[in-house]
């Protein structure tokens, strides 16, 4: 039996994390609604890469733990386990081969590119999926809301130097 309402999305909704990966990757979300988030991404592979209106699917998995899991367009799969509680991510990421080969490809406003990632995708090659599987440390949160389009809206690189201390004045 569990203690919570396994339906009610209401703790993460609106939420904007920022997260740093124990590999030191820098990554951010905001959780537009139910069934869509927001990223940007600061650091790593695929470094300024930055995408709007992410389908995703989510789940309460206990009192303030959700997991959320998405497959993007590039053909890499994403699963995020997001403990509130704790301030703590683990996430699992499986890169096909040519984000890996080539990962400047999708360093771009993603929205602005879709029928092209596709055909990378296609294109391939997928294997060997490169896995990467880490915990992560929230390093800042702020509730923004639902569908509040002005909070993740331009590249990592456009963000002011004071970024995300900033948010807090």
């Amino acid at each position: 039996m569990h203690t919570f309402e396994r339906h009610d999305l209401s703790g993460l909704v609106g939420k904007h994390l920022i997260y740093t990966y124990d590999n030191g990757w820098n990554y951010e979300i905001y959780v537009k609604n139910a069934t869509t988030l927001d990223y940007r991404i600061h650091s790593g592979i695929v470094a300024n890469r930055w995408v709007k209106n992410q389908q995703v699917y989510i789940a309460r998995v206990a009192t303030e733990v959700f997991k959320i899991s998405w497959t993007e367009p590039t053909g890499t799969d994403v699963s995020l386990i997001v403990n509130l509680a704790d301030k703590l991510f683990h996430g699992t990421i499986f890169f096909p081969r040519w984000v890996v080969n080539s990962p400047e490809k999708t360093v771009c406003y993603q929205n602005e590119h879709i029928p092209e990632m596709i055909s990378y995708r296609e294109a391939g090659p997928a294997y060997p999926t490169e896995v990467i599987d880490e915990f992560a440390k929230i390093t800042f949160v702020e509730d923004c809301g639902p569908d509040n389009e002005s909070v993740i809206c331009c590249a990592a690189s456009e963000l002011p130097e004071d970024f995300p201390e900033c948010l807090q004045q």
